[in-house]
């Protein structure tokens, strides 16, 4: 097994997850879902019965990803592997997912990279890549998946922000900006696309306690740093972001769109 893995279901926390009926059979669209928040996003919309495609880079953490969910009772998802800056194997993916598993009701924009470094390191070549990794396939994705949805009747778009942005955090500017620049395009498309029945909101988590975090940036210091600057003193879990998500793209929020929902303790 791949060291960078989330066993999502470790903690039980999944079993107890809110209920969407409406959400049931509809094909859920996930980039980066096998990973990070988003392998929590796979599994809590596959639990709801929704039919989920996602994409990773990275075969195994995904075979395990699908073999947890199915060996809890969901619905087993589909994995397609996909680098989402190659924007015509993008396409291609979304094409096939469509053709596997029917028109997108809903799409999680989830896959980033919030690699570090700094003003005076940065090259041209590496801001690129920032903004191709976290920004410029998310706009695609919506342009590839919004026919279908419309001709649906409608769906929801859900784009994953983060609240670096908010707080003006230090150490990583490039995905600082493409996380900002996320909100005003959701903003910008929400308003093109609401005539269609298609809502676009921006999910925007705080310091959540996935794999990659704990083993790459998560220190007992900066954790506790970091929670007391949150209003509600206990560290984020996947299984919080998750529940936002479904909130988001269940008909709870059909008159919900143009906004971002800060999933972050309240960290000022």
């Amino acid at each position: 097994m791949s060291v960078d893995c989330d066993r999502v279901f470790a903690s039980g926390k999944l079993a107890e997850i809110t209920r969407y009926p409406d959400l049931q059979d509809q094909h859920v669209f996930i980039t980066g879902g096998g990973s990070g928040i988003g392998a929590y996003f796979t599994a809590a919309f596959a639990l709801q019965g929704a039919r989920v495609s996602f994409l990773s880079t990275r075969p195994e953490p995904a075979q395990v990803l699908c073999d947890d969910v199915e060996g809890n009772g969901g619905i087993r998802p589909r994995f397609y592997r996909c680098d989402i800056r190659d924007l015509s194997a993008l396409r291609a993916v979304i094409a096939q997912a469509i053709e596997d598993s029917g028109p997108v009701h809903v799409l999680v924009n989830n896959a980033a990279r919030d690699t570090r470094h700094d003003l005076d390191s940065l090259t041209p070549d590496a801001f690129d890549d920032a903004i191709n990794t976290n920004l410029r396939p998310q706009f695609f994705a919506m342009q590839a998946v919004a026919p279908g949805m419309a001709a649906a009747g409608g769906g929801a778009m859900i784009n994953v922000g983060s609240n670096s942005a908010n707080l003006a955090l230090a150490g990583y500017p490039a995905y600082v900006a493409s996380k900002a620049a996320i909100v005003g395009m959701t903003r910008s498309l929400a308003r093109e696309l609401g005539p269609k029945n298609i809502r676009v909101n921006a999910l925007v988590p705080g310091w959540v306690m996935t794999e990659r975090q704990q083993r790459l940036w998560v220190t007992e210091e900066a954790l506790r740093e970091c929670i007391d600057r949150q209003n509600l003193k206990f560290a984020i879990q996947g299984e919080d972001v998750a529940e936002s998500v479904l909130f988001l793209a269940s008909r709870a929020a059909r008159a919900i769109s143009g906004q971002s929902l800060i999933v972050d303790g309240g960290r000022v």
